[in-house]
């Protein structure tokens, strides 16, 4: 018998505010157990991760377990966000997928080599997001093993 898993928060940065509804009701759509957070742009996703401003309440902002990114957002760019998470020691174990409407091959190299776990293009129609998610969900909360943070929720 499989031991039971918490539902992890899955925090999507996406400046499109369509894009985040679409995601939202996909993931109901796909009855995944997980709670869903979301942010506008770079700067807003690094305010999250490090409890600053109107993130500083860890209950209103519990450490994701799974990060979708988009990669062109205002303020800051969800590459230099990257760049950030996976340059910290007590970030770089969340996984990130780059959730973009880029298919540029230097968007997917550069992506990789900034340590994105994965690179999806954003399907085109909502029933393609919902496999999507569905696709998410059974890789990366059913199958992986995903590492405890190192930061606890009360910190």
């Amino acid at each position: 018998m499989e031991p039971s898993r918490k539902p992890v928060t899955i925090l999507m940065a996406d400046d499109d505010e369509d894009d985040r509804e679409f995601a939202r009701c996909a993931m109901r759509e796909s009855r995944l157990a997980n709670e869903f957070r979301c942010v506008e742009d770079g700067e807003d996703l690094l305010d999250y991760l490090y409890r600053r401003g109107r993130h500083a309440d860890p209950k209103e902002s519990p450490r994701p377990g799974l990060i979708l990114l988009d990669l062109n957002m205002p303020r800051k760019d969800g590459r230099e966000a990257l760049r950030e998470i996976k340059s910290d020691p007590t970030l770089r174990h969340i996984p990130v997928v780059v959730l973009t409407t880029s298919k540029a091959e230097e968007d997917i190299l550069r992506s990789y080599n900034l340590g994105a776990n994965c690179f999806i293009t954003k399907p085109v129609s909502f029933e393609g997001l919902v496999d999507v998610v569905k696709v998410l969900d059974k890789h990366w909360f059913q199958l992986v093993e995903l590492p405890r943070p190192h930061v606890p929720d009360e910190a």
